[in-house]
C-alpha cells in the first residue's frame, strides 16, 4: 500500500512537471511570435497619418464623381473591391468605361466594344491614373508600393516629411519603375507637393504643387499646378528649384464639380 501511494505522488509530480514545461513552452513561443513581429516603418506611420488625414476609412467606402478635362469620372469603393467609371460625348458618340480589378468594358452608345489587349491595357491605365491622382493618397496603403523616408525639410517656411514611393513590377501597373516622392505637411500630415520621374517617350520630370484644397463630406480633394524640370532632376531637388523659380509651368491638374453620391 505504501509503495503504490509512492507511486501515484511520482506519477502526479512527472505530470505538473510536464504540464508546466508545455505551459513554459508555449509562452515562450507567444513571445517569440511577438517579439519577431516586423515593427512598422517610419514611411509607413507617415503615410498612414496622411491617408486618415485625407479622408482614412471613409475611402472604404466611397462613391465620388468628379470632371477632369472635359470627362466625367466616377470612383465607387467597397473595401478592397472598386469600379471605376468615365464617360464622355465624343460628336454623336457616347463613350464609357468600367473597370474593376478583372476586366474593363468599353461602350459606345450602350454597344459593348470587342477591344485588343493594348487597348484594354491603354483604357485601364488612363483611367485608373486620373482616379489614382485624385484620391492620393488613399492608393499608396497597396500591397505594390514601397515606401521610404528619405529626409525631413522646409519648402516656404513649412515642415515637411519626404516619401519616396516605388512600385512593384507584380500589381504596379506598366510604369512600375516610375519614382515619387510626396513632401508631406508635418502640421496636416497632407500631401502639398509631389513629384515624380517617368522613362516613357524619352522620360520626363514633373513637379506638382497643390492649390485649392476642399473637404467634401470628410474627403479632401486637391488641385494641383504641375511643373516641369529637366530630364534627370534628382526629384529630392526640385523645391529648392521651385521656390527659385526654375521650374517651367505646364498645365493645371483640376479635379471638378466633385460629388458625393452616398448623400
Amino acid at each position: 500500500m505504501k509503495k503504490n501511494l509512492i507511486l501515484i505522488c511520482v506519477t502526479a509530480a512527472l505530470l505538473l512537471s510536464c504540464n508546466n514545461k508545455k505551459n513554459n513552452t508555449e509562452a515562450i513561443d507567444k513571445n517569440d511570435t511577438i517579439t519577431t513581429e516586423k515593427p512598422i516603418s517610419k514611411a509607413d506611420s507617415i503615410v498612414n497619418r496622411a491617408i486618415e488625414a485625407h479622408g482614412g476609412k471613409l475611402y472604404n467606402d466611397a462613391d465620388y464623381s468628379f470632371e477632369f478635362r472635359g470627362k466625367k469620372y466616377r470612383f465607387k469603393n467597397n473595401g478592397a473591391a472598386y469600379t471605376y467609371y468615365s464617360e464622355v460625348q465624343k460628336g454623336d458618340s457616347l463613350i464609357k468605361d468600367v473597370m474593376t480589378a478583372d476586366k474593363f468594358e468599353r461602350t459606345i452608345n450602350s454597344t459593348l466594344q470587342t477591344l485588343s489587349k493594348k487597348d484594354v491595357d491603354k483604357y485601364s491605365e488612363a483611367i485608373n491614373s486620373v482616379i489614382y491622382f485624385a484620391t492620393l493618397p488613399h492608393k499608396l496603403q497597396d500591397s505594390s508600393v514601397n515606401k521610404e523616408f528619405v529626409e525631413e525639410t522646409i519648402i516656404k517656411g513649412k515642415n515637411y516629411d519626404v516619401i519616396k514611393v516605388t512600385f512593384g513590377q507584380d500589381g504596379g501597373g506598366k510604369d512600375f519603375d516610375d519614382e515619387f516622392h510626396y513632401w508631406i505637411n508635418k502640421q496636416t500630415h497632407k500631401i502639398d507637393y509631389l513629384a515624380y520621374n517617368y522613362r516613357t517617350n524619352d522620360g520626363g520630370v514633373r513637379f506638382r504643387a497643390a492649390f485649392n484644397t476642399r473637404v467634401i463630406d470628410g474627403v479632401t480633394f486637391q488641385d494641383y499646378i504641375n511643373y516641369e524640370a529637366p530630364v534627370k532632376t534628382a526629384l529630392k531637388d526640385l523645391p529648392q528649384l521651385y521656390e527659385q523659380g526654375k521650374l517651367k509651368e505646364l498645365s493645371q491638374i483640376l479635379t471638378e464639380n466633385v460629388v458625393n453620391n452616398r448623400k
